[in-house]
């Protein structure tokens, strides 16, 4: 199996965010947890229309630790915006034989590490 969410997220965090829906099948369903809300789709357009309603900040997913078990990928890391870690996220893909998403959940708090930042 192709590992594929550290792909994901650097696409994400790029200029050009729009190219991380190359890696999803069409019918992407996704929840992304957020302090106070949650994201959810059933669709590559649903993925799109989330994507093109984000911030534009200087952000980057570090990535703590990273996981593959059959189809099913796993990410640990910290949120960093403008040089300061702002919060971490545990994410989680299923991921098709040809290496592209189809389900995809993620969880992000301002409030609690499992893993401390390495200095």
């Amino acid at each position: 199996m192709t590992s594929v969410l550290p792909t994901y997220m650097a696409r994400m965090d790029s200029e050009d965010p729009a190219r991380a829906l190359e890696l999803l099948v069409p019918e992407f369903r996704f929840l992304i947890a957020l302090p106070g809300r949650e994201a959810t789709g059933r669709s590559k357009d649903d993925f799109a229309a989330y994507i093109s309603g984000r911030n534009a900040v200087e952000r980057v997913h570090k990535i703590l630790r990273h996981s593959c078990d059959g189809d099913l990928e796993t990410v640990y890391g910290m949120v960093i915006e403008s040089g300061k870690a702002v919060g971490s996220f545990l994410s989680a893909a299923v991921v098709t034989p040809e290496g592209h998403m189809a389900r995809y959940q993620s969880y992000f708090t301002t409030t609690y590490d499992l893993i401390d930042l390495p200095e």
